[in-house]
């Protein structure tokens, strides 16, 4: 008798988002799915397309203002994928096996296991949109010089990857990392109108320009205003070698992928 179908329900695990304050249910990933993931060629500027389509489609409950793939890029952030993906991970997965750490005192790489409901931390955003705050702030060294910082959206991750990830001197990193700059605005002299670079292309050639400690005032501003707010996953951990403390962030991105192609 041929295959018909199992009546399964998924297991199924709600996510209130940090950023945007959006209550979804995510569902287990099925074997179907981590073979298609498995099965695809993810180079490092399509991780994150991956991991986008991904998701969305294990949502099984999502809001009313979210109407298809691209409006869930527009209002979500890349914190909010953080709690998301954290569901998924956690109703998927449960625990973060075989997590290898390298401890900074003896230099020696051990392994743990980690239950990730006990190393969740989750900070909401107090307000009511997140993606329509900016904050300005003038830069001490390069005087004259005033940079917009902002959270942003996914779809905005999204276009910058796939419009700057070919230009040469553009890594990942870089785009992700000039991301949470809306503008540089640039004072003039004799009262001239201030000039703006708000185009991704000017933005970072204008940051890589940048003396280093105007670099580290945008993203403590950043983290003060926007980054502290989220979910991150954090715990202790001993040496198995020399018995040194560690604190420990999880790159819950990096595990998830190492979960999907060891399965």
């Amino acid at each position: 008798m041929p295959f018909t179908g199992f009546d399964l329900k998924y297991p199924e695990y709600e996510v209130t988002t940090p950023h945007t304050n959006l209550t979804f249910n995510v569902r287990s990933l099925n074997v179907s799915e981590e073979e298609k993931m498995k099965g695809s060629l993810i180079s490092p500027n399509k991780i994150t397309e991956h991991l986008n389509k991904c998701i969305y489609e294990t949502l099984v409950k999502k809001p009313t203002i979210i109407k298809d793939f691209e409006s869930f890029l527009r209002i979500c952030t890349l914190k909010d994928r953080d709690a998301l993906l954290y569901g998924l991970y956690h109703i998927t997965y449960e625990e973060v096996r075989n997590y290898d750490i390298t401890c900074s005192s003896c230099n020696k790489t051990y392994p743990v296991t980690i239950q990730a409901s006990d190393t969740f931390n989750f900070n909401m955003y107090p307000e009511k949109n997140i993606l329509k705050k900016q904050v300005k702030k003038e830069l001490p060294v390069s005087k004259g010089i005033t940079v917009y910082i902002r959270q942003p959206s996914l779809y905005e991750e999204m276009m910058a990857i796939k419009n700057l990830s070919s230009r040469p001197g553009s890594s990942i990193e870089l785009i992700t990392e000039t991301l949470i700059i809306d503008r540089f605005e640039q004072d003039m002299k004799d009262d001239k109108k201030s000039k703006v670079y708000n185009d991704r292309i000017d933005i970072l050639d204008a940051y890589l320009t940048l003396p280093a400690r105007d670099k580290r005032i945008i993203h403590k501003t950043y983290q003060d205003e926007f980054g502290k707010y989220g979910m991150e996953l954090k715990m202790k951990t001993f040496c198995q070698h020399c018995s040194a403390e560690e604190d420990v962030d999880i790159d819950l991105v990096s595990q998830f992928f190492r979960m999907v192609y060891s399965a």
